[in-house]
């Protein structure tokens, strides 16, 4: 087996993809146009790894108001401190900033609907980044 995807609903499927696709750098793999308006994003290999929807038949979750460590996404970043400039500018907000031994800097946002996004600024990359 491989890893597909990850999939989170969400209150606004299209906004939020047009945020990611915009200011995060990923590209919509596939999506639908119709109700749930599921949208599989991916980073530019062309993998798939996060589906977002906006479904009112489940529970959609307050992300804001759970801790970032319950639930986030990360994205690999060569220059932390700058993407979160950026992303702050784009409507995302600052969480927590920690940094390891190694000298890998970790920093949590939220974005502008509250899920919380990891920068990943790691000293020694895993493989493939």
């Amino acid at each position: 087996m491989k890893f597909e995807h990850f999939a989170l609903n969400v209150p606004d499927v299209r906004a939020m993809s047009r945020w990611y696709v915009e200011h995060v750098g990923l590209q919509v793999i596939r999506n639908r146009e119709d109700a749930p308006y599921t949208h599989f994003l991916g980073d530019d290999s062309g993998r798939v790894f996060i589906e977002l929807y906006t479904n009112p038949s489940a529970l959609i979750p307050d992300y804001g108001a759970q801790h970032p460590l319950v639930i986030h996404f990360a994205v690999f970043t060569t220059d932390a401190q700058a993407d979160r400039q950026r992303l702050e500018k784009a409507g995302a907000t600052f969480f927590v900033e920690d940094s390891a031994p190694d000298g890998t800097r970790l920093i949590m946002m939220r974005d502008p609907w509250g899920v919380a996004l990891q920068l990943c600024q790691r000293a020694k990359p895993f493989p493939g980044f």
